[in-house]
């Protein structure tokens, strides 16, 4: 039962809790993965003991030291709490330790080993980082096991509680202040109580209290505004906003992944776990090629990847090259091998998208599409003539950017490759009993037009099945100081002196 919820988590950032089968708390942990972390417990065997064990151990799957094995028998309960971030459950799981005190979280039982977040007792108090637990009056938040997430924590605090950072006060107003990360104590710009407010509000935040202090927020703005304060209801609005951004929104997207939020947004039958991308690539109709890319569950699945030479289509027109490229995906034997996918994208506006719909129909296949223009990242679909714009922080967005650009770079990797060698064979063709079909074979051989030029002479006679004269014409003619050979981007371009051929 536990294993199969293990199976279920989100593929998230959290803090997971073991507990035993009374319910007492063993362990408390943090994952940018939950699915991940939580199930590499269940999955990797217990250390062995001793040095001969140990030895045995090395160099193979990493295991489960002997402390984590014996908590993992006594494990019968679990649950889990999403956060927006790791550095967010970095949080959460020191509140969390320092509140229960866990069995098995022996890391934190000496303070000293790793670093806290203090709140200074002084007129005007300063966050601080610091290892040590002194008896000074000051506040100690964590400690925390991650110490890069905790300074990028604290980055974040600093900008939406603007606390000083000077151990002695200025003359006048520092860099801190005109950058809007400290309201200058200093200068007297803000008041000793106003001041401690904010400092109040960032220990309910590093306790925890975020939807509490949310609220207090809300109610100190509308005071401020009504009395005209409007400098101060500014500054509420803004830490509002940012602590919104952080906490609320980004959780709120956790409820649901992107694959699930894309469902919504495009009012798909089911979640698209398998989606096809679709891309043209070509100069002038020259060498036009197409991609194929898939991705699995949100992510790049490779072995499903495809290319096509354009056949069919004479001249530019990128609309019959898409119709080309969906036709023989979705027909013939790629139909055999590979499932459908539960939507398709084309690269591009409306009239890519009509194209590969026309296609879709024609082979009877009624497969949700929708297309993705690069100038305003708009949507389209085949049944709204209004495109779908979608906030440029979107993990909808950033998915199908991913996918867009993903089966651009794949067609256009391939169009590249198609150029390089139509280039190289060209040099190759003007030597005397060298055809396109003993130039093809050198070039599937060598690679590449340099690695041809270093060759010995019977390697190139034996490959091109020509004389050793003939073999020592094709190493002269590379030779020749009117040609350089160099490579750009993977791809042999040659240069002589009638003409240039440049990628």
């Amino acid at each position: 039962m536990l294993r199969r919820r293990v199976a279920r988590l989100p593929d998230r950032p959290g803090v997971y809790l073991f507990s035993d089968a009374a319910g007492r708390l063993l362990y408390v942990g943090k994952a940018v993965s939950l699915r991940k972390r939580v199930g590499s417990y269940f999955r990797l065997p217990a250390a062995p003991r001793g040095k001969r064990g140990a030895a045995a151990q090395a160099g193979r799957t990493p295991a489960l030291s002997p402390r984590i094995a014996q908590m993992m028998r006594h494990v019968a309960g679990l649950d889990v709490r999403l956060t927006a971030s790791e550095a967010e459950a970095l949080l959460l799981e020191a509140q969390l330790i320092k509140e229960c005190r866990p069995r098995y979280n022996v890391a934190f039982r000496d303070d000293k080993a790793y670093p806290m977040l203090k709140i200074t007792h002084e007129p005007f108090p300063r966050l601080m980082v610091t290892r040590r637990r002194a008896n000074d009056g000051a506040r100690y938040f964590g400690p925390y096991t991650d110490a890069s997430l905790m300074h990028e924590a604290v980055r974040f605090l600093r900008r939406v509680f603007p606390m000083r950072t000077c151990r002695t006060f200025p003359k006048s107003p520092c860099l801190e202040y005109h950058l809007g990360q400290c309201l200058a104590p200093c200068a007297g710009y803000i008041t000793a109580p106003g001041y401690q407010r904010i400092v109040d509000d960032l220990a309910a935040f590093l306790r925890g209290e975020r939807d509490q202090l949310l609220t207090d927020l809300s109610r100190r703005m509308a005071r401020a505004a009504r009395a005209q304060r409007f400098e101060d209801a500014a500054r509420l609005r803004d830490q509002i906003q940012a602590l919104t951004s952080v906490i609320v929104a980004k959780e709120k997207s956790l409820a649901a992944g992107p694959l699930e939020q894309l469902q919504a947004a495009l009012k798909l039958p089911c979640v698209p776990r398998r989606i096809e991308a679709f891309d043209v690539s070509n100069i002038f109709g020259a060498f036009a090629v197409g991609s194929m890319v898939v991705f699995s569950d949100g992510k790049p699945h490779k072995a499903h990847y495809r290319r096509f030479r354009i056949e069919t289509v004479p001249g530019i027109d990128d609309y019959r090259m898409m119709r080309e490229i969906i036709r023989r995906r979705y027909s013939g034997t790629l139909a055999r091998q590979l499932p459908l996918p539960e939507l398709i994208v084309v690269d591009g506006g409306k009239g890519q998208l009509s194209a590969a719909c026309e296609e879709l129909a024609a082979l009877s296949l009624a497969l949700p599409a929708m297309g993705l223009a690069k100038r305003f990242e708009h949507i389209f679909l085949p049944s709204t003539p209004e495109p779908i714009v979608l906030l440029p922080t979107s993990p909808v967005l950033h998915l199908l950017q991913h996918l867009r650009d993903e089966a651009h770079r794949f067609a256009i990797t391939y169009h590249r490759r198609l150029r390089g060698r139509s280039v190289s064979a060209s040099v190759l063709h003007e030597i005397r009993g060298i055809g396109r079909h003993k130039a093809s074979r050198l070039l599937a051989h060598f690679g590449s037009l340099k690695r041809l030029a270093a060759a010995p002479v019977d390697e190139v006679a034996s490959v091109a099945r020509v004389s050793a004269e003939v073999a020592a014409a094709v190493l002269e003619r590379l030779a020749t100081p009117s040609i350089r050979v160099f490579n750009i981007r993977g791809v042999d371009v040659t240069n002589t002196p009638s003409r240039t051929h440049a990628v």
